[in-house]
């Protein structure tokens, strides 16, 4: 993925540099030095990994990283803009529109283009960086006891806890999650980039969240690229209760739902436990409604299968910027943002309070904290359908 990422943050910057800077009349030199800053910018990730951390983990200031990804958002804004101009130019010289050719050879067109890409980036940062939303929602759930009408669980996922989003943040992102007061937290993987050392400040603010049935955890691909046994460790002293292919009771009496966690499919990597359903959920009592934690809302069909009732996922984040999401999606199974309803469960993809740090742009996709209220009955979303 990081090879990927490298070669079309690399196509990206030379179709750009080539479109943006050679048109213009400068010396050759003054050309060519633009030309290698903007590679520089568009590949700036790959160059940071390799003296300043890892492609996961940024270890560069705030400020730097802010700047950086700024800039590499804008090449890749104005990547697509500048396409759409040329296919438009292709199009209109095949059908001899003269006065359309004239307008998209205007000489201040691509210019102006990249200052509106330079100004959409740094907004979109800006998003990325902010503290995310709260959203309400209530999920009905069949068979649902009694006891759990109005039961209020909090699900944050994809914090991404790293130099651009610090302790601070995070602390203030614990501080909307509590003033909420849910009897449950969940969190659906992703908590942070780097190691346990690197963020032993940023993490700690999350030992802070308070719920009466405490915090369930599961792991996302990001908690493998740094010290995955460490980590877990790590989340558990923090009081954490973290599901490896395993379940957990929440009762209310003789009442109770079942918590289920699956692990993620990039534990392949690593030669650690594969995302595993049937292990999750052996033993569960039969009778007890259940909600499972899975990082990739991808399988979302197999869970339904197995007579889940409620999966709560992230990892898509949205799609982060419009139009993204239809790519996205297109890794997760069809699902990237939202309830969905998947036969007779109801599947919630949230969009995630945080951000990679390589790639922290939102733009019209606000990051969320997401706080779900269940209600006995069948949910009433017609089936497929996207909130």
């Amino acid at each position: 993925m990081h090879v990927v990422l490298s070669t079309v943050g690399l196509l990206m910057g030379l179709y750009v540099a080539w479109r943006l800077f050679w048109p213009l009349r400068l010396p050759l030199w003054a050309k060519a030095l633009l030309s290698l800053l903007l590679v520089a910018l568009a590949v700036q990730l790959r160059i940071v990994a390799t003296f300043w951390g890892t492609m996961a983990s940024p270890e560069v200031p705030k400020l730097a990283i802010a700047v950086l990804a700024t800039g590499s958002t804008a090449v890749l804004l104005l990547a697509l803009a500048l396409l759409v101009m040329d296919a438009g130019l292709l199009l209109s010289r095949l059908l001899r529109w003269p006065r359309v050719v004239t307008a998209l050879r205007a000489r201040m067109l691509r210019p102006l283009a990249a200052g509106l890409a330079l100004l959409l980036s740094g907004y979109g940062v800006s998003q990325g960086m902010a503290v995310p939303q709260v959203r309400q929602i209530e999920v009905n759930i069949a068979g649902l006891p009694a006891a759990f009408d109005g039961y209020r669980v909090l699900q944050l996922t994809d914090i991404h806890a790293s130099r651009l989003l610090t302790g601070d943040w995070v602390r203030r992102v614990v501080a909307e999650s509590n003033a909420l007061k849910p009897d449950l937290i969940v969190i659906t993987g992703d908590l942070i980039d780097g190691t346990v050392a690197a963020r032993r400040h940023d993490f700690q603010p999350l030992g802070e969240l308070q719920a009466p049935d405490g915090v369930i955890a599961i792991t996302g691909n990001h908690e493998y690229y740094a010290q995955y046994r460490e980590w877990m460790q790590a989340f558990r002293a923090l009081h954490m209760q973290v599901l490896e292919n395993s379940h957990t009771q929440v009762r209310r009496g003789d009442a109770a739902i079942t918590i289920a966690g699956v692990t993620d499919p990039v534990a392949a990597r690593y030669g650690l436990p594969l995302p595993d359903l049937d292990a999750a959920l052996a033993g569960a009592d039969p009778a007890a409604p259940v909600i499972l934690l899975d990082h990739r809302p991808r399988n979302a069909r197999e869970a339904a299968e197995r007579g889940v009732q409620l999966q709560l996922s992230g990892h898509t984040h949205g799609g982060q910027i419009i139009g993204m999401d239809q790519l996205v999606k297109r890794a997760n199974g069809g699902y990237v943002s939202g309830r969905y309803a998947v036969n007779d469960m109801t599947l919630y993809v949230s969009n995630g309070a945080g951000l990679w740090a390589g790639f922290p742009a939102r733009i019209g996709v606000p990051s969320e904290i997401t706080l779900i209220t269940l209600r006995p009955g069948s949910d009433p979303l017609a089936k497929g359908q996207g909130l």
